[in-house]
């Protein structure tokens, strides 16, 4: 998939979300149904579950396959969100970065202690690099999946929810580009084959 897209279906989501929360009373104004769910965040929760679901339907649409992480993600999306919305209670969808987070922390980090480099099962067909290269970008995502769930728990425990939402959409995305950035020297020093994909399909 088009770099570009694949980071607008990411994305896209996390806007409604953070569009819904903010404009939620007058969403509700303007869609009585959706004054039935609750407050704006029950509202921005219904609709993050309906963009999270098409943007993963739309993901299978192109390439008639879904990744691991973001279909993990989606799945918990819906199951915390169908439990805010029934409820009543704002803290499970809150709580779902930390427990996703978590779970991926867990088992990269829980793949190293049995000497399993996971990584390398998820993304070996976006780019090639030798056992060590693997090892060492599985520790580090396990890391930063721990310390992006310790970040939600502060936030969401000790903010207000327009700003954990804020959180949530304009800074961990940032936070994470910026990690993955500072990989690229750790991928360039033991890539087996260039990182580079042509995504033209040959055309010039």
């Amino acid at each position: 998939m088009n770099p570009l897209l694949k980071f607008a279906l990411e994305l896209g989501p996390l806007v409604v979300f953070f569009f819904a929360n903010s404009r939620g009373e007058w969403l509700a104004q303007r869609f009585p149904t959706l004054a039935e769910l609750g407050g704006p965040l029950f509202i921005a929760t219904a609709l993050f579950m309906a963009a999270t679901v098409l943007a993963l339907a739309v993901s299978w649409s192109l390439t008639r396959t879904l990744p691991i992480m973001p279909l993990v993600s989606g799945l918990f999306v819906v199951v915390f969100g169908f439990l805010t919305l029934w409820l009543q209670n704002e803290t499970f969808i809150k709580m779902k970065p930390t427990i996703v987070n978590s779970l991926f922390a867990v088992i990269l980090l829980g793949g190293l202690f049995f000497g399993k480099a996971l990584l390398g099962y998820v993304f070996e067909q976006a780019f090639k690099l030798d056992d060590a290269g693997w090892r060492k970008l599985t520790l580090r995502w396990g890391l930063f999946f721990l310390v992006m769930a310790a970040m939600n728990e502060v936030v969401w425990r000790n903010f207000s929810t327009d700003f954990w939402a804020g959180f949530k959409v304009w800074a961990t995305m940032p936070i994470t580009m910026i990690f993955m950035i500072f990989q690229i020297p750790l991928l360039k020093r033991h890539a087996t084959e260039p990182l580079i994909k042509d995504y033209t399909g040959g055309k010039p």
